[in-house]
C-alpha cells in the first residue's frame, strides 16, 4: 500500500517528550510526576529486580524469559477495565479526562459507553484474532486496551495494522482501507509495543490461543496480527514518550502489577523479532 503522508520524512518526537495531540490542536502537558531522568532510573532499577532473569538474553530465550516474568499479573474483569482506563489514560492536563488513542481527543472520564461520541474500550489486539472476546485474560489486559471514540473504534474493527488507505474524516491522521488500519503518527509506536506485548504474554499456555505477529494483513480470526515489519518500524521511529511510560507505571503499580517490557526496553523488539 502506498504512503499518504510523511511520517518518516519528518523529525520524530524525542522519547522523553510528553506531548499528546488533542483534537482541538492543543497539546497535553507532561504529567506532574514525570521529572527528567525518572524513567531512566526506574528502568535501571528494574533490570536488577523485575527483569533480572531476562537481561543479557536474546531471541527465543529472551521471549521465554519475558513471558514468565510478565505472566505474573493480577487479572481484571471486563467491568474493572473501565476504571483502570480512567487512571492509565488520564489526560495530564485535565485529571477529569482521558486521552483517546486514535483521535487524540481529551474527553470526560464519565462520558463512556456505547453511544455516538462517547468513548469505549478498544482492543488494540483485536479480540477476534484468537477468539478470546472479553474473557478475563487477553480480553481484559489493559496493556492493550485503550479508550477510543465509539465510531472510530468501529471503523478500526478487527483490521490488522499497516501503512496506507484513506484518511478518516472523524479522526484526521488515521488511515484505513479494506484490510488494515494506520494510526496517527504520535501513537504508532504505542500500537506496535502493545501488539508485541500480547505476543509475548499469551503463548497458548493458559487456555487461550498462542498470539503471534506475522507479516500480513487480513488475518481474520486466526491468532495472528500484522503487519510485523511495519510494527517494528513504527516502534523504532516512534519511541516511548512520557505518557506511554507513565501508563506502564500505573498498570504496574495500581492494577495488573506487570509491565510491557518493550516500553522499558524498546531495543528488545529487534532482539526477539
Amino acid at each position: 500500500m502506498s504512503r499518504r503522508h510523511s511520517f518518516y520524512a519528518r523529525p520524530l518526537l524525542a522519547a522523553a517528550a510528553a506531548v499528546t495531540v488533542l483534537a482541538a490542536g492543543t497539546a497535553a502537558a507532561a504529567p506532574a510526576d514525570s521529572s527528567p531522568g525518572r524513567y531512566t532510573a526506574t528502568a535501571a532499577a528494574l533490570d536488577d529486580t523485575y527483569y533480572q532473569d531476562a537481561v543479557g538474553k536474546t531471541g527465543a530465550e529472551l521471549k521465554a524469559a519475558l513471558h514468565t516474568i510478565i505472566s505474573d499479573q493480577t487479572k481484571l474483569s471486563y467491568d474493572q477495565v473501565w476504571d483502570a482506563l480512567k487512571a492509565t489514560d488520564e489526560d495530564p492536563a485535565n485529571s477529569s479526562n482521558v486521552v483517546l488513542l486514535y483521535t487524540g481527543r481529551s474527553q470526560s472520564k464519565n462520558d463512556n459507553g456505547g453511544g455516538s461520541g462517547q468513548w469505549n474500550r478498544e482492543h488494540v489486539w483485536a479480540k477476534s484474532h484468537g477468539d478470546f472476546g472479553t474473557s478475563t485474560g487477553p480480553g481484559t489486559d489493559v496493556h492493550h486496551l485503550r479508550p477510543e471514540d465509539v465510531q472510530v473504534n468501529s471503523t478500526r474493527g478487527n483490521k490488522d495494522f499497516d501503512n496506507g488507505g484513506s484518511e478518516l474524516g472523524d479522526a484526521p491522521g488515521n488511515f484505513t482501507d479494506g484490510d488494515s488500519f494506520e494510526p496517527r503518527d504520535e501513537v504508532k509506536g504505542d500500537v506496535a509495543r502493545m501488539i508485541l506485548y500480547m505476543a509475548v504474554r499469551y503463548e497458548g499456555t493458559d487456555s487461550f490461543a498462542d498470539l503471534e505477529p506475522n507479516d500480513q494483513v487480513d488475518n481474520g480470526s486466526a491468532p495472528k496480527m500484522g503487519k510485523l515489519s511495519v510494527l517494528k518500524q513504527w516502534s523504532q521511529e516512534d519511541p516511548p514518550d512520557t505518557f506511554e511510560k507513565r501508563r506502564n507505571d500505573v498498570i504496574f503499580e495500581q492494577f495488573q502489577h506487570n509491565r510491557n517490557p518493550f516500553i522499558d526496553h524498546p531495543e528488545w523488539v529487534g532482539s526477539i523479532w
